[in-house]
């Protein structure tokens, strides 16, 4: 019996290792090895979505070239190199513009892909609920619209694999006025989406449970954290990107403290600028919460570089003035000798989700952040108000509680709003 099947992707990496390269903002850390990190970050996404890496060219330039992102003599070395390993394909480790994207396709007679594009085509494997789906195909959309032409050209070489799901091959046919009248299609029905998140968490504030915010880059643990800490039950895989819509869950500390726990979508080095607006909604679940909560990879060689881009998107997010709590996951893979630091933070622990180590002193820190930010309660209820005290439980630290002939008598940190209430 013959099996047929899809063929896997042959791609070529392809990077311009420039003199911008942020190198000082990043810790001194020389031009090339931010390069190397970065493709070696574009090889795991390519890998995720289901592509080969064969071959990897850097060219070292002042800037990318503004028609073709790499130059002449490079454009004949990446055909040599398409011939060399029967590549399928090549994919840019920058988002190429429109006239990039139809140059090169045209220069090298082969599919063209670029950053963007495969993280969109990870999105759009991996989404799950109505939300995530509208997000990712309205990123798709944004994206294509100004590349028409050199995406059909570069996708109609074959029939499948990265860059065709999602909305599909048959949408990027449409016109460009049919593809604007879907993109307004999908901002109303997001837009009531959003409309009933912001309901919700309304509804959280109303009730005065603090909310905490799991932040990280991609594939750093988050998914496995709320799992460890709350049961939650969301797929965990050593994967970029494996979970993308956000799960919140209850999560109860010592003294019986309620607050909950969300995990956000991860960031990611160039994370595509249509993905930061469409997953807005999102992403915003660290704007309102009390405490973030960040957890990074310390067993990965490019954690300083990884840190340095969560904050720089919770940067363009607003998210700012909020305790962070820093839990450097992973030690059990990490080497011990390593010092791993994190001068943002108010906070750092060391953890690992997987085995559970360092996750009760993980807690007893939040309940400390907790405590900083509430009001010391100290006062005798009358057994008539015995339903104060139990807001007093679910919302607040309950430190004493003694039963007296004249009532009872309360210790206890709880929120501004619930001191307000039953002062």
């Amino acid at each position: 019996m013959i099996e047929t099947g899809e063929a896997q992707e042959r791609v070529i990496l392809v990077a311009v290792s420039r003199s911008d390269n942020d190198n000082n903002e990043r810790g001194g850390t020389p031009r090339g090895n931010v390069t190397e990190q970065s493709l070696d970050e574009l090889e795991d996404l390519a890998a995720t979505a289901g592509a080969l890496s064969v071959a990897r060219i850097i060219q070292n330039r002042e800037a990318v070239h503004p028609g073709t992102y790499v130059g002449k003599g490079k454009i004949e070395e990446i055909k040599e190199a398409i011939y060399e390993y029967d590549a399928t394909g090549i994919i840019c480790d920058d988002e190429l513009s429109p006239a990039q994207l139809a140059n090169l396709e045209e220069a090298l007679e082969i599919k063209v892909l670029d950053r963007t594009l495969v993280i969109l085509d990870i999105f759009a494997a991996h989404a799950a609920t109505n939300e995530g789906k509208i997000q990712v195909e309205l990123a798709q959309l944004r994206y294509r619209a100004t590349r028409l032409v050199g995406l059909r050209k570069s996708l109609s070489r074959l029939g499948g694999g990265i860059g065709t799901r999602g909305p599909g091959e048959t949408k990027l046919e449409m016109d460009r006025r049919v593809i604007h009248e879907r993109i307004g299609q999908l901002k109303s029905e997001l837009d009531k989406v959003v409309t009933h998140r912001e309901l919700t968490r309304g509804q959280r504030k109303k009730t005065g449970i603090p909310v905490i915010a799991i932040v990280g880059y991609t594939n750093a643990g988050k998914s496995t954290l709320l799992n460890t800490l709350t049961g939650a039950g969301v797929l965990e895989e050593d994967k970029l990107f494996a979970t993308l819509d956000p799960t919140v869950r209850n999560l109860e500390l010592e003294g019986g403290q309620q607050v909950l726990v969300s995990d956000t979508v991860g960031f990611i080095s160039k994370l595509p600028h249509h993905l930061v607006e469409a997953f807005k909604s999102t992403l915003e679940e660290a704007v309102y919460a009390d405490i973030i909560l960040h957890v990074v990879d310390a067993s990965n060689p490019s954690m300083d570089l990884q840190m340095h881009t969560v904050y720089e998107t919770l940067s363009r997010l607003g998210v700012g003035n909020k305790p962070v709590i820093t839990a450097f996951n992973k030690i059990d893979k990490a080497d011990g000798e390593e010092a791993v630091r994190d001068f943002k933070a108010d906070y750092t622990v060391k953890i690992s989700a997987k085995t559970g180590e360092g996750i009760e002193e993980l807690k007893g820190i939040i309940d400390r952040v907790l405590r900083e930010s509430r009001v010391y309660l100290d006062r005798l209820f009358g057994y008539d108000e015995a339903g104060k005290i139990a807001v007093v439980r679910k919302y607040g630290q309950l430190l004493s509680e003694e039963y007296k002939p004249e009532g009872i008598a309360v210790t206890a940190y709880v929120p501004v709003e619930v001191y307000d209430s039953i002062k």
